[in-house]
């Protein structure tokens, strides 16, 4: 087993090097942010493309979103980018506040509540960005 770890350990560290010695600047790279480069598509659009349009009989754009908050929070809120896109979408959608915290809250039966704790500090730092602009 501890060879394993060493193997891994070395791969990473290898790794590690070469990205710092293609470009110097990825060290201090954080996705932070990235999020605000893509526009907020208007509900119609979302409707379009993620809801009815797709599915006559299927689910609407803003369950779909609901859904997609789920399994992203259920990963850990590891995508945080996605995330913050994801609520913002909503919001843009018609979800409440409380369904996106329903939702989220609801996730930490299948992801845990340290992934819920940092879903819902995500999604209320865009809900609060969203209601000051």
């Amino acid at each position: 087993m501890s060879d394993a770890k060493n193997t891994f350990e070395a791969m990473m560290t290898m790794g590690q090097d070469w990205v710092k010695q293609l470009n110097p600047a990825m060290e201090s790279f954080t996705p932070k942010g990235f999020e605000t480069l893509w526009p907020t598509m208007p509900k119609e659009m979302m409707e379009t493309f993620f809801g009815k349009g797709l599915n006559p009989d299927g689910l609407d754009a803003k369950t779909r979103l609901l859904m997609t908050l789920m399994g992203l929070t259920i990963m850990g809120a590891q995508a945080e980018a996605q995330l913050r896109m994801t609520v913002r979408h909503l919001v843009e959608a018609g979800a409440t506040e409380k369904e996106v915290a329903e939702t989220i809250a609801m996730a930490a039966m299948f992801g845990g509540v340290p992934s819920m704790t940092k879903a819902m500090e995500i999604a209320n730092d865009v809900m609060k960005k969203d209601a000051e602009a």
